[in-house]
Order: C-alpha cells, then structure tokens, then sequence
C-alpha cells in the first residue's frame, strides 16, 4: 500500500485580458460615483474585462498553460482538471471539458466546482484529496470568473468592485516537509442570500422577464458581506493556524481572495497577521471572483517573493456563504514559478 504524499504545488499561472478599464473609464458607466470615490473605498485603481470573443474557459485555458509551463508538466501528463468558476461558459457541459479539449489533456478527468470567490482554495483542497488516493496523481487547479457579463452598471456597489481573471495551480507530490500543511472550509449557508445571481437557474428560468427585471446580474449586500468577513473569516485562520501549531506571527505570506482592499486591510488587523507580507494585485486588476487568489499567488511566486519553505496563507471567501483556507509550506525546488 502506498503512503500518503505530502501535496503541494508544483507550478502556478495567471491570465487577465489585455482591456484595461480605469476607474476614469469605468464612470462613464456607472453612474453616481468618481474615480476618487472608487479609490478611496476600494483601493481598486483598474480592471480587465474579457473581449467580446473571450469566455471563461478561455481565461482559463492560458492560466493553465502558465501554471503547466512553471511546474514543467505536460498536458497530457495531468490525471484531473478542476476549474472553479461561477461564471462558467454555459449551464452545460462543464467548463472543465472545454478547457481539457484546448489543453489537449485526453486523458484527465474533469469536473466544475462552484464555491464563488472561494473556489480556489476548495480546488486546491479538492486536489489534496485526490492525491490522497491515488498518490502519483497530478491535478489541474483552475479558478476563473468573467464578471464583466453579469454586472449591472447602474449599481455602484458592484461594478465598481470587479473585473476578469483567471489563476492556476499544478498540485502533486513534493517533498517532506513541504506542501499543504493543514486546510479549513467553512461554509454558512444562512447567509446565502447575500451573494447571488436570482435568475438562470431551475427555480427562476432565464426569460425576457428575468432579463427585463435585471435579474439575470449580480448582486451582493455589501455590507452584510463585509460583516461576514469580519466576524467569519479570523476564526477560520485562527482555527487553521492552532491545528497546525502554528502562530500569527510565523507566517510569511498571507494571500487573501481580492475583495476590497479596504477591507482586506481591516481583516489583517483582526486576524493578527500584520507582520506577514500580504499580497494584493486588486490595485491593477480587480476583484476577479474565484480567480483572485491564484492569479495574486502566481503573481507573487513569479515574482520571486515566496521563498523555499516560507509559510503561506491563502484564504477564499465569497458566496454561499463559503470560507477556505490552506497553510501551505512553499516548495521552491524544480518546477515552481519562476519569472
């Protein structure tokens, strides 16, 4: 009988559209705000939005032929494609399959999960189990989103917030002592109404008045939101980091889902992480959903700032309502993103 591996990732990649849309730009679509305003509540300066010819599998697609590149990894070498998206290209089939068929991964089996901008994270925690079974497994983490679509740009509230992104990850055996440490998923389904899209799906079909009646777009409580993070989120973290023995203190980085920079902010002060470097890219590109935590990883990993064997901290959250985090020892050997 084999034993269980240590799981880690091999490999990371990113893809945001080449459309940039400054908040100078954004305002003339949305109405009642400036580019101050924006700035000030969101510390967003710009976004990318997907060309018209662009859909989610495609973002995802270049992501992970990034995260495929860094890790050195044939396509045809991966056993399982996971793509997180709330976005996907169409109800059906999964956007997994469109991105196995332009990857040219024949061989590896493929599924959709959808956990909104905590998607990444589950992905990651999702392929740790996969590992777990079948040890010499390689998986294909992808989280995508193109929020562009369902925005409504008469609510300032959200569209100020998002933009379109993918990010990667190679998952596979590495080393002791490196890899996934610990992992936490939460998910509070009371507080599901505070995120969603209402029409499109089987309890409200998609029709012309859905569609006149704007229910076909995003919505979130903002507020209700933020309050869920911060009362939700440092308890997740604190209990992570207890299980594994492990303090505030000694962590290196802390890479959160790229929500609000504001608010990330405050949720670095509750969590006690404030001598951890944190790692935002939501300045240039946004809130991209289930994307933003992978494309701020490979960001950072590519840029050289995460050292062999630094502790990482990835936390997703977002619609359900839904909070994961994984504690992560940085392996830094072959294979791993360089620039």
């Amino acid at each position: 009988m084999q034993s269980i591996p240590h799981v880690g990732i091999l490999g990371t990649g990113s893809y945001v559209p080449e459309h940039e849309v400054t908040n100078e730009a954004l305002v003339e679509r949305v109405t009642d705000t400036t580019p101050e305003w924006i700035s000030r509540k969101t510390l967003i300066e710009a976004r990318r939005f997907a060309a018209p010819d662009e859909a989610t599998s495609d973002l995802a697609t270049k992501a992970a032929v990034a995260a495929l590149q860094s890790a050195g990894i044939a396509a045809d070498r991966v056993d399982y494609i996971i793509v997180a998206t709330s976005t996907g290209d169409s109800p059906q089939p999964p956007t997994a399959s469109l991105v196995q068929h332009a990857l040219g991964a024949h061989r590896a089996a493929c599924f959709d999960i959808n956990v909104v901008c905590a998607g990444f994270v589950f992905g990651l925690a999702l392929a740790n189990s996969l590992i777990a079974v079948k040890p010499d497994a390689v998986v294909l983490v992808v989280a995508a989103d193109v929020y562009s679509r369902i925005l409504d740009f008469d609510d300032r509230r959200t569209a100020i917030l998002f933009g379109d992104g993918a990010g990667a990850a190679v998952v596979g055996a590495v080393p002791a002592p490196y890899g996934l440490v610990d992992l936490e998923l939460v998910t509070r389904g009371d507080g599901h109404g505070l995120i969603h899209v209402k029409a499109g799906g089987s309890r409200l079909p998609a029709s012309a008045e859905t569609v006149a009646d704007g229910d076909h777009f995003f919505r979130m409580n903002g507020r209700g939101v933020r309050d869920f993070v911060m009362a939700g989120v440092p308890p997740v973290l604190a209990d992570l980091l207890k299980r594994a023995g492990v303090t505030a203190e000694q962590i290196d980085h802390f890479v959160p889902h790229q929500a609000n920079g504001v608010m990330i902010q405050e949720l670095v002060d509750a969590a006690g992480l404030s001598t951890a470097r944190t790692h935002l890219v939501l300045d240039r590109y946004g809130n991209t959903g289930s994307g933003s935590a992978g494309v701020a990883l490979d960001t950072a990993a590519r840029s050289g700032a995460l050292a062999d064997g630094d502790l990482v901290l990835v936390a997703g959250f977002g619609g359900g309502m839904s909070v994961g985090a994984a504690l992560i020892r940085w392996y830094g050997g072959p294979g791993t993103a360089t620039p």
